[in-house]
């Protein structure tokens, strides 16, 4: 509505030129940067050229600022060229507007071109140039911008100062930052934060040992934690492989947000509330407070959307994920980006919710994502794991996007799915054949292929190709794989050999693999060898020792079964029960083993007892 008054205005000022100022022009170029209208923006220029404003250094810097916002930095250079006397602001604008489009080169010569003429860069420039050595990761340049600075005085200015530790951090010599931040005479919030950044991305990073000090430190200082500060440290919070203690620390600072009254809801501090929510639902037991977090914000983003969803999905609460994601669009309004919908579409992919899927691909259609690389390759798995593999097919064959590995693997995988494993190795050749390396998931996608198929040979050659001719490391996917395709080929002590002889531990799906083989060729004593295997590896799965008693019971050795399951007394094990879906009318229905739960219970078990004795029937006609 803004952009709409200001062409109104704009239309009715050109009328009457008399009035025009380079004040009004001011006001609609900054309109120009805050809406991304080009069409304001040329509009605002033929008036500059008209009015003989082009040498007003103060319009053209904002026009070099407008026309890299809306992202024609060429543009913005043609307004600097046209510019006699180029003053600091005006390289400032375009060394910016290059860098916000991703044109470093360009801004980095302007730099150099710059240092060589009468106009000196200033804490702006430096910082600005700092910060994307660090951005196209070049040590050797942001060194010399380092020595640069102490050079004409500027080592001392915080901004730039920050945004060379950043710079250092991202390049990887966090012992740069350091250095810099303990020779800083004056430090603020953000001096802090990127310390803090710089110390989580080290690989020995230790929560309770060093980070925790730092931001003890940091309160010593009298600086107080900020919203960025909070969200770098909740981001190390709550991997499901944590201790209890980094819980306590994540609790604690979500207190702290409390304590200091963080507004989840503005615009500063979304960031945070996403945060939280994402480290809450790293455990499933946390989930609800995630979702307490989520609804307690009194605006949020597509974001916190995203983030909301993308928790449900990981804990495998798939309903509630396609609920919330229906709830952002219709209840509030907020259009989904692209990364919405790669979090929702797995949700797709386990429910079988073909519909659902359709829909979020004719929305990426519509909003011109169709063309995204991460977004195909999702398209096509979810495609391929609710049936539809023509559809995959099609997104897959779509020349509009850069296929990479996971496009290749997404759809051989696809095809071995659906035991077209002849199809999965003609396009595992023709990637080849393109020039494209096989990496682990392709590997492991052909491969699975071939054993569904009982393309045994092929998938045996497959196998000595890729360690002998693309020196691809062997892993248990991979190894698992080739015992699944020697077990069904029913070489069984072949398989067990080959298991013996691998060069990686075996882990519990290379036995699992063996286990599946001896069942389908009624080898028991080999079912149970690799069922005490998978025991020692997983003493705390109930599934083992229900499966290997019932391998004991089978034989009739009672006395066996009754020790097994004591053991699973004894820990204290107890196996879920399994759970099968069906999706009617976008309503996902779930059935248990002996499930009376459901509202039409006894109108299914009818329907049960009547495909039974249609099915005794037709066996007793054969």
């Amino acid at each position: 509505m803004i952009l709409f008054s200001a062409r109104n205005s704009f239309t009715l000022l050109t009328s009457t030129s008399r009035s025009y100022t380079s004040a009004t022009l001011l006001h609609f170029l900054q309109l120009s940067a805050a809406h991304r209208s080009l069409r304001l923006t040329k509009h605002s220029h033929t008036q500059i050229l008209s009015l003989g404003l082009t040498q007003n250094s103060f319009l053209a810097t904002k026009l070099v600022t407008a026309y890299a916002i809306c992202g024609h930095p060429s543009r913005s250079r043609l307004v600097f060229d046209s510019v006699e006397y180029k003053n600091v602001y005006l390289h400032n604008s375009l060394i910016s507007g290059y860098a916000k489009n991703y044109a470093y080169y360009e801004a980095f010569d302007l730099f150099n071109d710059m240092c060589y003429s009468n106009v000196s860069p200033d804490e702006f420039t430096l910082a600005t140039i700092a910060k994307m050595c660090g951005d196209v990761k070049d040590l050797n340049v942001g060194s010399l911008i380092h020595g640069k600075i102490i050079k004409i005085g500027f080592n001392e200015d915080v901004v730039v100062a920050n945004s060379l530790m950043s710079m250092y951090n991202r390049c990887g010599k966090f012992s740069g930052t350091k250095n810099l931040f303990d020779e800083m005479p004056q430090r603020n919030a953000g001096s802090w934060n990127v310390l803090i950044k710089g110390y989580s991305n080290l690989e020995d990073c230790s929560l309770e040992l060093g980070l925790w000090e730092i931001v003890k430190c940091m309160q010593i200082d009298g600086v107080k934690l900020d919203a960025f500060t909070v969200s770098s440290l909740l981001s190390l919070c709550g991997d499901n492989d944590d201790t209890a203690g980094k819980w306590d620390y994540g609790r604690e600072l979500h207190c702290y947000i409390v304590r200091n009254e963080f507004d989840l809801g503005l615009d500063s501090d979304f960031h945070l509330g996403c945060c939280l929510i994402d480290m809450y639902s790293k455990k499933s037991d946390n989930l609800d407070v995630g979702r307490r977090v989520f609804d307690q914000m009194k605006r949020r983003n597509v974001y916190a959307w995203t983030a909301m969803i993308n928790g449900y999905v990981q804990n495998g609460a798939l309903d509630e994920a396609l609920v919330l994601f229906c709830e952002m669009q219709v209840r509030d309004r907020t259009e989904p980006n692209k990364v919405s919908l790669l979090s929702v579409l797995p949700a797709c992919s386990s429910l079988v919710g073909l519909t659902g899927g359709k829909q979020i691909h004719g929305f990426a259609i519509r909003k011109d994502l169709n063309h995204d690389l991460s977004l195909c390759n999702a398209l096509i798995d979810m495609y391929s794991k609710c049936g539809s593999l023509d559809s995959a097919r099609r997104v897959f064959e779509d020349s509009s996007f850069q296929k990479d590995s996971i496009s290749w693997s997404s759809m051989i995988s696809g095809y071995g799915l659906h035991g077209k494993g002849e199809e999965a190795v003609l396009l595992y050749d023709k990637m080849l054949s393109l020039g494209a390396k096989p990496d682990m998931i392709t590997v492991v996608g052909v491969l699975s292929a071939c054993s569904k198929s009982g393309l045994i040979n092929k998938g045996l050659n497959i196998y000595d190709s890729v360690i002998n001719v693309y020196g691809i490391n062997l892993t248990t996917e991979i190894c698992s794989c080739v015992v699944d395709l020697l077990g069904r080929a029913g070489q069984l002590d072949r398989a067990f050999d080959f298991i013996k002889t691998m060069p990686v531990e075996p882990s519990p799906s290379v036995w699992g693999a063996l286990v599946s083989a001896s069942v389908m060729h009624g080898n028991s004593e080999m079912q149970e060898l690799a069922y005490r295997f998978l025991i020692q590896l997983e003493p705390d799965n109930p599934s083992n020792y229900i499966s290997l008693s019932n391998v004991y019971a089978s034989s009739k050795r009672w006395d066996v079964v009754a020790k097994v399951r004591a053991t699973m007394k004894d820990r204290g094990l107890r196996k879920a029960p399994g759970c099968s879906w069906i999706s009617i009318h976008d309503r996902t229905h779930c059935f248990y083993v002996a499930d009376k739960a459901h509202p039409h219970s006894k109108s299914i078990y009818e329907m049960l007892d009547n495909l039974v004795l249609i099915m005794k029937g037709a066996m007793v006609d054969r």
